[in-house]
């Protein structure tokens, strides 16, 4: 799994972020099993690419509102 820069997500179109999403949180949930056996994780990894990719989404509605008040 590569770590998704800020720039590719503000690429990808908001189907793209959602999907890319329910991805990572399945491999999350894989991470977390294959920690328990082996001992590694890619679990902090992963959430921080989900919390990138949330905070864009909502940075993104909050600067159509404000352009839309305008």
């Amino acid at each position: 799994m590569t770590t998704l820069k800020s720039k590719d997500i503000k690429k990808m179109s908001s189907e793209e972020k959602m999907k890319k999403i329910e991805e990572l949180k399945f491999e999350l949930v894989k991470a977390k099993a294959n920690a328990s056996k082996s001992g590694t994780s890619k679990a902090k990894e992963i959430k921080k690419i989900i919390a990138r990719i949330l905070t864009l989404n909502k940075e993104n509605k909050n600067q159509k509102k404000v352009e839309n008040k305008a």
